[in-house]
């Protein structure tokens, strides 16, 4: 289509006798019709969405909750070293930070009026028991 509209303006110019006019034009027109002829392609071109791996660790992030008769167990892998790990179980959601921004929160039944009653990470793990306190 583009060759075509070009073919049309050379004969055009070449008719009407315009002479370096008619190569000025010729060019003029031809840059502009690749250009748009790259817009075109750029607009119809249907691109997928691209994910960061921030993305895909967030989809894969897989956390056990194990239920007991007076506590639950919950067990999950967090990013960083143990001074960078913070939890905090609010009405009934656990809120779980690790190093390089890496921020969960977990809504676990039966959780609420309970505590973190043990806290452990080791190689990459973090152990939470949580039960009623143990204060009166």
């Amino acid at each position: 289509m583009i060759i075509l509209f070009l073919g049309i303006v050379y004969i055009m110019s070449l008719r009407y006798g315009f002479g370096s006019v008619s190569f000025i034009l010729v060019g003029i027109s031809s840059v502009t019709m690749i250009y748009w002829g790259f817009v075109i392609k750029k607009m119809t071109k249907s691109d997928k969405p691209k994910y960061t791996a921030r993305d895909t660790e967030s989809k894969n992030w897989v956390y056990d909750v194990i239920k007991g008769e007076n506590e639950i167990i919950f067990v999950a892998e967090v990013p960083g070293p143990d001074d960078k790990i913070m939890v905090r179980l609010i009405e009934g959601v656990l809120y779980i930070r690790g190093s390089g921004n890496f921020s969960k929160e977990v809504p676990i039944e039966g959780a609420s009026g309970l505590q973190i009653s043990d806290f452990k990470y080791r190689n990459g793990v973090l152990t939470l028991r949580i039960g009623k306190s143990t204060e009166t």
